[in-house]
């Protein structure tokens, strides 16, 4: 199956959004592949304002985040993979997501899957009539 989590963001990025709110994600800046500016994480984490107003060319994709904000007054590129993306939510009201990594993912050694059982590995699925 492929990750319901670029799905989820991207909807809970409109919901905000259209909720009149201003839509924050919180970045685990350990992951390999995320650009961010240093200095501004805390404890491995980094909020960052992905509202229309904060960013430029802000693109929700299914493998990333991607921007460009202003830090100190300098604008800069932000790169996110979808992975290192732990929550989103509404700046104003907390209300959101937090997303779990463990439940996204296959298990280690494992690859996704177009949705169908491998070759006998799972059995043959039956019907029963419930009176």
């Amino acid at each position: 199956m492929l990750s319901r989590k670029p799905y989820l963001l991207r909807a809970m990025h409109q919901w905000v959004v259209d909720s009149g709110h201003t839509p924050h994600i919180v970045v685990d800046v350990n992951v390999a592949g995320v650009e961010v500016p240093s200095g501004y994480a805390k404890d491995g984490k980094l909020v960052l304002n992905v509202s229309y107003d904060a960013t430029q060319k802000l693109d929700l994709a299914s493998e990333h985040v991607d921007f460009s904000a202003r830090f100190g007054g300098v604008s800069r590129h932000v790169h996110v993979p979808m992975d290192a993306v732990l929550a989103i939510y509404a700046h104003e009201t907390g209300q959101g997501m937090v997303f779990d990594p463990e439940h996204d993912m296959p298990p280690p050694g494992e690859r996704r899957t177009s949705g169908h059982a491998k070759a006998g590995a799972a059995k043959k699925p039956t019907l029963k009539v419930i009176k």
